[in-house]
């Protein structure tokens, strides 16, 4: 299992990606990681009591230019429990997922369930060191800004993405 340290300025958040069950939202992943796409991104919706999710904005609330979306692996063995890290996407559109992602803080087994587009959300990967980092990142403060809401009000960077050998 490929490994990726997410230093954040609240901590470093360790991840297992899981290629063998979610290859394709696996290698989507990693390749952004390795390109350093993460680098200098925020969390940019923190909601207490179900997820935190990143990838996709600059601290200046700036969407950055994904690579294309990727097919939804939804239908595999991994489940959207706490820790879980899995790919978000556009409701309405199954395969929409690009860059962003999002860390569980409980078990979400809704989220597991078809929606009404007829697809889940995709389980790639587990927080396996950090998840009191993760805990610390959902109490921060949010607000409204740049149109989407529940955004940090100080802003939670993720300074580096890397693979860890």
């Amino acid at each position: 299992m490929t490994k990726v340290k997410l230093t954040t300025n609240k901590g470093d958040i360790t991840l297992e990606i899981d290629a063998q069950e979610a290859p394709i939202s696996a290698e989507n992943f990693m390749s952004y990681v390795d390109n350093g796409f993460y680098d200098g991104t925020i969390f940019h919706r923190v909601i207490d009591g179900f997820m935190i999710q990143g990838g996709g904005f600059t601290p200046d609330m700036k969407q950055k230019k994904a690579d294309k979306n990727i097919k939804n692996e939804w239908k595999n063995k991994l489940t959207n429990q706490r820790g879980a890290v899995a790919m978000a996407r556009l409701g309405g559109d199954p395969d929409s997922a690009s860059s962003q992602f999002f860390i569980n803080l409980k078990d979400n087994g809704f989220l597991d369930q078809a929606q009404p587009d007829g697809a889940a959300y995709a389980v790639f990967g587990k927080v396996v060191e950090g998840m009191e980092v993760v805990d610390a990142i959902k109490g921060v403060k949010t607000t409204d800004k740049s149109g989407h809401g529940d955004v940090p009000v100080e802003p939670v960077i993720v300074t580096k993405a890397e693979r860890l050998e």
